[in-house]
């Protein structure tokens, strides 16, 4: 076993006292922070006019909307591309300028055919970035030719977690998007429109079902047929966030067509793998077999395997209240502190290691790998949605210096070795996602600088002639020819609202919920309730001890949760607020004005590689 204490990290000694001037601009106070820096001088690290503070502390209008428009130009120069060198195919190859769809001559090549299943795929997937964008026109042509090409009686076999993430959900998203009576994107349903996407939704999820119907345990197969069902020998290993990671979007569609059976599987999984966290520990490990219940990977961490599958308990609570889904994750994220959480105490005070949450062993807690992966990045908005800003900036600050110090992120990093385990970047979307959701916490200015950063790095390095390419090695910025449907979907999407204040998804940010691919869900009262549990004639929304407690308990959704009680619960609404009030610890203004990891903390974490960075 490896300890802990193995790693290679930087420690602080020193924590300067300082006491936050009022009335005076960014840049003022930056210079009035940097002068008592010299000051003290116990301080070990040097201000010069070019700080952290006067770099990160004020991003210019005019700098916002350039990059607003680059996030833009970027989004439909890959859409463009796509579809005129790919559509009707599944994906894009963008440096041979062709498209790709299910590897029929390998049948086992399940990194292609678990997510390609001629179903235009990036096209599905991209339809709710329109909506964000306000492209009306392309949108409604964009669903017109989905509703022309895409039909799901394939015989092929597909991974049930990416076909109801990338397609099912961009389907029921753009739905609702669809039949939203304000139609806040403008008006993105055509005359002719009459549930068609619902339908094909309807459809795909019951092809879903023989994963689920197949199993004794509740727990479902990873792969379907399409149109034959659930494969003979079908392979039982899966992995938890595989399986544990479809409540949201069956959820919704349960509650939209009033069948209790699409969320009654999903919800059946996700008890069953509750059920075989570690006696011990109370931990879950990363793959299993659907068949006999029994572990087969010991590891528990919060990447590759698990990461979705801890998001879904979450926005599962905030988008249907079940408190069951809460009290799961609650717990969760207490023994993930327990026993992956490494470092000092405090993301923002104290000394020792930055904190880092690594791999362990699933039954007694001790340090299973000496590497992280890039999906565990996501990690840091879960966080900023449960409340728990200060970590979330901790955990996403590790993360943005090793963008920095490789370009873009590796798919694996080793703390201990200092090196890229696994070096390609397959365009994903995870900094981006937690820096977007950080940003719309605090409001500071940090995290637009990330976002610059960001897209241009994948300008300068994944750029193509006909789009943007899979980062093969980040360490001589090698390409693969590939463009996943998620760059479009998830880092393209959260890169534009970044940079888009004034977007109505901004402006109204309680309104909606992000599925895990980077749909969009509205917060809404009527998926609090269960069509098939209402009597006839009713829909009140009955005063049980769920309704009307799980709230108390969790203060820190107030951005989702507010619209329900506003029209079901006058009353407890107000109590909530000054609930919510007396116990949510909030970012203060000053921190929108300085950096949110005080700069010895930046540093520190940056010198893991290089200070040169900053």
């Amino acid at each position: 076993m490896v300890k802990s204490t193995d790693r290679n990290f930087l420690h602080v000694n020193h924590i300067y006292p300082f006491q936050w001037s009022r009335g005076l601009t960014r840049y003022s106070r930056a210079r009035l922070y940097c002068q008592r820096w010299r000051d003290w001088g116990s301080i070990t690290i040097g201000c010069t006019e070019n700080s952290l503070e006067l770099k990160y502390g004020f991003f210019p209008e005019q700098l916002r909307i350039q990059m607003l428009e680059e996030a833009k130009k970027m989004f439909y120069f890959g859409y463009d591309s796509y579809m005129e060198h790919a559509f009707p195919l599944d994906e894009l190859n963008p440096i041979k300028c062709s498209g790709r769809g299910p590897d029929y001559n390998n049948p086992s090549n399940i990194n292609i055919n678990d997510i390609l299943g001629d179903y235009c795929l990036t096209l599905v997937d991209s339809l709710t970035t329109l909506a964000v964008i306000g492209n009306v026109s392309e949108f409604q042509h964009a669903v017109a030719q989905v509703i022309q090409h895409v039909n799901f009686d394939k015989d092929n076999i597909v991974q049930v977690f990416e076909v109801n993430i990338r397609v099912l959900g961009a389907l029921i998203s753009t739905h609702l998007l669809m039949t939203d009576p304000e139609q806040p994107f403008g008006n993105l349903t055509p005359p002719w429109y009459d549930g068609e996407l619902l339908h094909l939704a309807h459809d795909l999820a019951s092809r879903l079902l023989p994963a689920f119907e197949g199993s004794s345990t509740g727990i479902p197969y990873p792969r379907v047929n399409l149109r034959q069902g659930l494969p003979p020998y079908s392979a039982s290993e899966t992995c938890t966030a595989g399986a544990g990671s479809l409540v949201v979007e069956f959820g919704v569609l349960s509650r939209l067509l009033g069948d209790p059976v699409y969320e009654g599987y999903a919800r059946r999984a996700n008890k069953a793998l509750w059920n075989l966290r570690d006696n011990t520990t109370g931990l879950l490990g990363n793959t299993i077999d659907a068949s006999s219940g029994k572990w087969l990977g010991r590891l528990s961490g919060l990447g590759a395997g698990l990461d979705s599958f801890y998001e879904y308990l979450l926005k599962s609570y905030i988008l249907f209240g079940e408190h069951e889904d809460y009290e799961m994750f609650s717990e969760a994220y207490s023994k993930i502190k327990q026993y992956m959480r490494k470092g000092r105490p405090l993301c923002n005070h104290g000394s020792g290691d930055h904190p880092l949450y690594i791999n362990v062993d699933m039954l007694n807690g001790y340090t299973h790998t000496t590497w992280i992966d890039s999906l565990q990045a996501s990690f840091s908005g879960t966080q900023v949605l449960y409340g728990d800003i200060e970590e979330a900036i901790c955990s996403h600050a590790l993360y943005y210096s090793l963008w920095k110090h490789f370009g873009v992120l590796p798919e694996r990093w080793n703390w201990q070795s200092l090196f890229a385990d696994v070096a390609f970047y397959p365009l994903r979307p995870e900094l981006v996602e937690s820096t977007y959701l950080l940003y719309q916490a605090t409001k500071n200015p940090f995290y637009l600088h990330v976002g610059m950063d960001i897209l241009q790095s994948l300008n300068n390095f994944t750029k193509v002639k006909c789009g943007y390419a899979t980062v093969h090695s980040v360490l001589d910025k090698s390409l693969e020819d590939r463009m996943e449907s998620f760059f479009l979907s998830e880092t393209c999407k959260y890169l534009y609202l970044l940079f888009d204040k004034d977007n109505y998804v901004n402006k109204h940010f309680g309104k909606f919920l992000f599925t895990t691919e980077g749909h969009i869900l509205p917060i809404d009262s009527r998926f609090r309730s269960k069509l098939w549990e209402i009597k006839e004639g009713s829909l009140d929304i009955k005063p049980t001890k769920q309704n009307t407690t799980l709230f108390t308990d969790y203060p820190y959704t107030n951005i989702y949760i507010l619209n329900f009680l506003n029209t079901k619960a006058p009353t407890l609404r107000r109590k909530y607020i000054e609930y919510r009030n007396k116990k949510c610890d909030a970012v203060d203004e000053e921190r929108q004005y300085f950096l949110p990891l005080k700069s010895p903390y930046l540093i520190q974490v940056d010198k893991i590689f290089t200070r040169e960075n900053y």
